[in-house]
């Protein structure tokens, strides 16, 4: 046989073998050239082809130039040919935000009942009615603190019963110490947010769960904010007033990742902007997520920003975040 004719043998065979093999991708949940090329919040299946152009339903333009950069900027997973595209995925973004039902302010989350404190620990037989009759009395006398404080200063009630007290009153657990590092935490959100809403992110476990403190009772809207930017299940805890205070303070000596402020007049200018930053930063990855009264943008700028902890920077290096508040808001 001529060298000619094996050769066209050869490449014969092997597209043979790569059409028989093509069918094996299909139930890959990452095949190779997703998993290598892929730069986004989300790992995309097989069986969910990525869009090649434009993520923008509406764009105009029918076709993108194939030695264009797809790879920047990057908006939830998602990339615009121009700046009006990007806009619009921004914008329905912004949508989503405003309409996730979460409230402005903690005080204005729905209201749940929950059995009162001092009736929980006397359920459990770790106060008497005596004890909690003057807890009480001293409470009205004052006109202020909480039931706890008073039942640890008039009653001697230990700190750590009223945690657990907390901790079965929240439904939730009481969270440690343990593992706490504040370097490697002070870069899974803005101080500014950290400070405001008395929120302790603990630690990380694994790859998948972040763990995250309060004082003496939950934020369920700040901890749903902050799994869709991490990435992470997070798991919410009581930790009680003089652990908390000392981890917080020990959290706010730590550098955290550069952050500016904007004040909008409306989400229609919060949405140009976002994009105008996106195209100037050229963000390999970004997100945004509103937290309470305010929307939180966050922009990585190199592949290397991101760590093997959800979307958790590895480093302040090439992170930043913006934080906006739209309207007449302090």
């Amino acid at each position: 046989m001529s060298f000619l004719g094996a050769r066209l043998g050869l490449e014969k065979r092997m597209v043979e073998v790569v059409s028989q093999d093509e069918s094996a991708w299909f139930e890959d949940l990452y095949p190779p050239s997703l998993s290598r090329n892929f730069v986004g919040f989300s790992s995309v299946p097989a069986t969910e082809t990525p869009r090649k152009g434009c993520a923008n339903p509406m764009c105009a333009s029918g076709w993108t130039k194939p030695w264009r950069n797809k790879r920047r900027p990057i908006f939830e997973g998602q990339w615009a040919c121009g700046a009006g595209c990007l806009e619009a995925l921004v914008r329905n973004a912004t949508g989503r935000e405003l309409g996730s039902g979460v409230a402005a302010t903690p005080q204005e989350s729905p209201h749940r009942h929950r059995l009162p404190l001092g009736l929980v620990m006397l359920e459990q037989g770790w106060i008497t009615h005596p004890q909690l009759r003057r807890a009480i009395d001293a409470q009205k006398s004052a006109g202020a603190g909480k039931i706890g404080e008073w039942l640890q200063h008039e009653c001697g009630v230990s700190l750590e019963t009223i945690t657990r007290g907390l901790g079965l009153q929240w439904n939730c657990r009481v969270l440690s110490l343990d593992g706490f590092t504040p370097r490697s935490m002070a870069l899974v959100m803005p101080r500014l947010l950290v400070e405001e809403f008395g929120l302790l992110p603990l630690r990380a476990e694994g790859s998948r769960r972040l763990y995250l403190g309060f004082r003496d009772r939950l934020d369920a809207s700040a901890a749903f904010s902050l799994e869709q930017m991490s990435e992470l299940h997070v798991e919410s805890g009581i930790m009680g007033t003089e652990m908390f205070t000392h981890a917080h303070e020990r959290l706010l000596d730590c550098e955290f990742i550069e952050a500016t402020r904007e004040t909008m007049r409306d989400t229609d200018e919060m949405s140009q902007k976002i994009a105008e930053i996106l195209i100037d930063h050229q963000p390999v990855a970004s997100r945004l997520v509103r937290l309470h009264r305010y929307y939180w943008l966050r922009t990585w700028l190199e592949a290397g920003a991101q760590s093997r902890v959800g979307m958790v920077p590895a480093s302040s290096e090439d992170v930043f975040d913006t934080i906006f508040t739209v309207g007449l808001q302090n």
